[in-house]
């Protein structure tokens, strides 16, 4: 009953925005936004087949915890990389103007929701008490602590990974599903900025080496071809200089719309 009301509520909101982009109330353009510090904005009311979930007309200004933002829990390893790849993010040209390099970093939020526009409001009472299950920890470096990057023209994606030690899985070492709940986000995070929102249809892991608890691994991610609304994705998760392969994998992603998410 729960879950109906919740369903309901959310196409009665769907409903509403729907009727007020048609008026042209509100902005639209499925443009991907950025920030002027060159991070990616990828709200969910960028993508055409959720575009009902558009802006909401709420008088609040929240902003949400960025969780791929350096805290003190970052290891030398973790902070070194990603200063790497944020570096890149903005360059200077020759007369002295900033314009956006090749790589994005991508916000990452507690929730899906927080990526609309009002979406923080929303998320307060809409299942208020779920989140996002690689941020539903407090304790910083405790579990999943990540940040990704994109590379839009080569079709590529970066996600520097430090694994905590709630990850426990061989005395030592991170657990398996860990390691495949962080393929499966980055993934799907990589299929999501190419073909817009998508559900995993199928992962396909082999796992090499194990990764000791505590360090820093980088997980790579590339464009394999896409059919239809299908999306082929595959990945290699390694050490920091790339010269030993911890696991590697092959993923299928499906585009979805609203009505999927509802199970409509």
């Amino acid at each position: 009953m729960i879950r109906t009301g919740v369903q309901k509520m959310a196409r009665g909101l769907c409903q509403i925005m729907g009727r007020e982009i048609s008026k042209g109330n509100f902005n639209t353009n499925i443009g991907q936004q950025m920030t002027p510090r060159g991070t990616l904005q990828l709200p969910w009311s960028s993508i055409n087949s959720v575009r009902t979930m558009a802006v909401l007309p709420w008088p609040f200004s929240f902003q949400p915890r960025d969780f791929s933002l350096p805290n003190s829990s970052w290891g030398s390893d973790m902070r070194r990389l990603y200063e790497h790849y944020n570096s890149q993010c903005e360059v200077e040209t020759d007369d002295g103007e900033k314009k956006w390099g090749v790589w994005r970093r991508l916000p990452s939020y507690n929730r899906s929701l927080k990526y609309t526009t009002g979406g923080v409001y929303l998320s307060k009472i809409i299942q208020s008490k779920a989140r996002l299950f690689t941020r539903n920890i407090r304790e910083q470096g405790a579990a999943f602590e990540y940040v990704v990057f994109v590379n839009k023209q080569e079709q590529k994606c970066v996600c520097v990974f430090q694994a905590g030690h709630l990850l426990e899985g061989p005395p030592g070492h991170v657990h398996g599903g860990a390691i495949a709940t962080m393929i499966d986000t980055v993934t799907g995070t990589h299929a999501t900025y190419l073909s817009g929102p998508v559900m995993t249809a199928n992962l396909n892991i082999n796992y090499r080496s194990p990764i000791p608890l505590g360090s820093t691994v980088l997980l790579t991610c590339s464009l394999d071809k896409k059919e239809g609304r299908k999306t082929f994705v595959s990945c290699q998760v390694t050490n920091t200089d790339s010269s030993k392969l911890h696991t590697e994998a092959t993923g299928l992603f499906l585009s979805i719309t609203m009505g999927h998410l509802l199970g409509g």
